[in-house]
This record gives C-alpha cells, sequence and structure tokens, in this order.
C-alpha cells in the first residue's frame, strides 16, 4: 500500500487567527513596532494568587497523574461555579476537566456525532466550530445571523435548518468574534425549538463573565428541566482568568455523555495538567476582585475602541456587550482601492495593513463573514490608540 496521509487531515483549515499573531510576532522579534489586534488573548497577567498556587502545588509534588477527567476537588469547584454563577445543578460526575476549551468541544463532538450527522453553526462563528464538526465525522450547517439582528440568529432560522440528521446547534454566547449576546427571552425561543425538535445544544461560554453594562448572561441550561437534558455547557479559566497557557476547560453534561467524553479522554491525553487544575481551583474558589478589575479594563477598553470605530469614515461596527472583540463591517472598504490596486477581500485588506501600516487584524471570511474583520481590545489602551490611528490613516487615504 502507498504510503498516503489521512483525507481528514488533509481538508483541515489551519487557524487564520494564529497565523496572523505568529506573522505579527516575527515582524516584532525583528524591530519593527506592530499593533496586533489579532488574538483573543488577555494582555494581564494571570493574577498572583493563582500563580502561587501552582508553584504550592509543585512544592508539594502535586506533579503525577490524577484522574483523567480531572480531580474531584477542582470537580466541586466548578459544579459550586455553575450552581452560584450559572444557576444549572451539576454533580461532580457530570464534568469533564479537559486540556483547555477547545479540548473540550473536541470531547463533546466526539462523544455526540455518527458519521452524516448534522451540527448547525451560526455564523458568524468562531472559525474552529466547522473544523472540529467534521473531524467528528459531522456536517457543519450555516444559518446566518445579519448585521441587521444584531449578528444573532432567530429560533425560526434554526427550526427551518433542523433536519432528520441535526444532531446539535452550537450556541456560542457572548459570541467570538461579534461580543453580541442572547437574552433569556430568546435563549428560551431557542431552547422551545430545541426541545420540541429534540437535539442537542453546545452552549460555548468561555467569555460569560465578560459582559457589560446592564446585560446578564444567562445560561441556556438553566431554563427547565427539558433543555438542561439536551444541553452541554462548556467554559474554561483562559478569557476571565488570563489564564490562556494553562490550558484548563470544562464542562457539565448528562452522566451519560460525561462518561463517555471521560473515556475518551483518557485515551486521547489522560488527565488535564495537574498542577493547572490547582491553579484553576484557586481561580474559581480564591478572592475575584483582580477578575472584576480586568473586566472594568476591558470595558474602558470596549467603549474606547467602538466610540473611535464609529467614527471613521467607510467602516461601520455594533457595540458588542461581551467579550472582548468588535466585528466591523468593511464592505465599502473593499469597493476601493489602495495605490491603484482594487482592496477585493478583508484578507487583502488585512496583508496592506500588515505590510504598509503594522497593523494586525483578522478577517473574517473563515468566521462566516466576508466583508467584516475583527479587532480584540485585549491589548492595552496605549496600544489601541496607536493602531487606531493607523487604520483612521490608511482608511483617509482610500
Amino acid at each position: 500500500m502507498a504510503l498516503t496521509l489521512s483525507k481528514k487531515s488533509e481538508q483541515v483549515k489551519p487557524s487564520s487567527t494564529l497565523a496572523i499573531t505568529a506573522k505579527a510576532k516575527e515582524m516584532r522579534a525583528n524591530g519593527i513596532d506592530v499593533v496586533g489586534f489579532g488574538a483573543g488573548e488577555p494582555d494581564f497577567n494571570t493574577p498572583q494568587n493563582i500563580c502561587d498556587a501552582a508553584i504550592k502545588a509543585i512544592n508539594d509534588g502535586f506533579t503525577k497523574y490524577t484522574p483523567a477527567s480531572g480531580t474531584n476537588e477542582l470537580k466541586n469547584a466548578i459544579c459550586k461555579k455553575f450552581k452560584e454563577f450559572n444557576n444549572i445543578e451539576y454533580a461532580p460526575n457530570q464534568i469533564v476537566i479537559s486540556n483547555g476549551g477547545k479540548h473540550s468541544l473536541t470531547n463533546i463532538f466526539d462523544a455526540i456525532l455518527n458519521p452524516g450527522d448534522e451540527v448547525i453553526i451560526p455564523a458568524p462563528y468562531w472559525l474552529s466550530y466547522p473544523e472540529m464538526v467534521k473531524l467528528s465525522d459531522g456536517v457543519p450547517v450555516f444559518i446566518v445571523g445579519g448585521k441587521e439582528q444584531g449578528y444573532k440568529v432567530t429560533e425560526k432560522q434554526i427550526e427551518d435548518a433542523v433536519t432528520d440528521k441535526t444532531k446539535a446547534l452550537v450556541l456560542n454566547s457572548p459570541s467570538n468574534p461579534t461580543g453580541m449576546i442572547y437574552s433569556r427571552e430568546e435563549l428560551e425561543a431557542i431552547a422551545e425549538v430545541a426541545v420540541r425538535k429534540d437535539f442537542y445544544v453546545v452552549a460555548d461560554e468561555m467569555y460569560e463573565y465578560l459582559i457589560y453594562g446592564e446585560e446578564k448572561h444567562v445560561s441556556i441550561a438553566s431554563l427547565n428541566p427539558e433543555i438542561y437534558k439536551r444541553t452541554i455547557t462548556c467554559s474554561g479559566l483562559s478569557k476571565s482568568y488570563a489564564m490562556t497557557g494553562w490550558r484548563v476547560g470544562y464542562c457539565g453534561a448528562s452522566v451519560e455523555i460525561t462518561k463517555r467524553m471521560s473515556a475518551m479522554q483518557s485515551h486521547a491525553t489522560s488527565n488535564p495538567n495537574s498542577i493547572a487544575q490547582k491553579a484553576a481551583y484557586e481561580a474559581l474558589m480564591g478572592p475575584q476582585e483582580e477578575i472584576e478589575k480586568m473586566r472594568k479594563e476591558f470595558n474602558n477598553r470596549r467603549e474606547y475602541m467602538v466610540k473611535r470605530v464609529q467614527a471613521m469614515p467607510l467602516v461601520e461596527c455594533k457595540e458588542p456587550k461581551g467579550a472582548f472583540y468588535v466585528f466591523i463591517d468593511v464592505s465599502k472598504v473593499l469597493e476601493k482601492t489602495y495605490q491603484g490596486a482594487l482592496i477585493e477581500t478583508a484578507a487583502k485588506l488585512a496583508e496592506i495593513l500588515l505590510d504598509e501600516f503594522s497593523v494586525a487584524i483578522v478577517p473574517c471570511a473563515d468566521f462566516g463573514f466576508a466583508d467584516h474583520i475583527r479587532l480584540s481590545y485585549a491589548i492595552s489602551i496605549e496600544q489601541i490608540e496607536k493602531g487606531l490611528d493607523r487604520i483612521e490613516n490608511f482608511l483617509k487615504q482610500l
């Protein structure tokens, strides 16, 4: 037999956000003053009490294997958090702790999908969802939440997309890349469809603590017993606790699902990092003041960025209510020329901004919106101001 490689792996798209971030870092290493709006990573250090807990774990010799799905200590802390913050009751055997939120989602799709099962993914979407579904032998089905409806989909759109092959809906609130959130009323309408049509809801709530103004986070699993049974609630420590590199994600679901996830994880990776689990326990159970300080600073940056972008020519954005992204309509820019050449795509726009103006942005074709870009405000206000000045300078030259 010829030495061939897997067709499945050949079809996976590399992450455009990571590629842009890597190029920006390379330019910085070469001495170029690049402003990076690309990565979804807080610029804050992990709070000291969390770091201290990890150091103590090392000094105490807590460096061995743990149960594959995580320690009971951390599971109990997650159950407490789910009850107090999300208003959801999960028992420890309904929790699986994994190596980051991506790993949790991968486990979820592996546990629920059979070849050909369809997963409804509202666009704009995080670019990894379709690839994860395909890697688990599922079929992504896209529905579009346009700008006129706040980049959110309606219960009717979801119902119209349901077929006899529909297995799940991915629901990301607050959203990456838009920062929009679903209200209780919107979630109740979606839950009614999910229960009546009998499919799972994969609720990705990674940005749940990063909500601004008068808005409140609502977990769809908290609404009633029937949607609770059909929901897998996924979250993690990366965004809210500035712990991206620690790689701790977790989910709550039915015992039937978590049992399968635990078994698969035991063969794929064994347990999540033991030291990071101790740090995660301290994050959830320790003081929360630093987390609130970060949220308030994100809010200051959000307000500044939205005000600046909305005042710029040729671009439009809606005010995000959560996460740390601004989703920008650049369709008018794509009708313009720069130095005599038509800016045909958002990818070309991103290339010009990086190469000519030393600004890294994320073009959003891979997020389902080819005429939009994403800017992250998880960088300092000084960097935001400098980067927006450069973007505005570019726009005025068109």
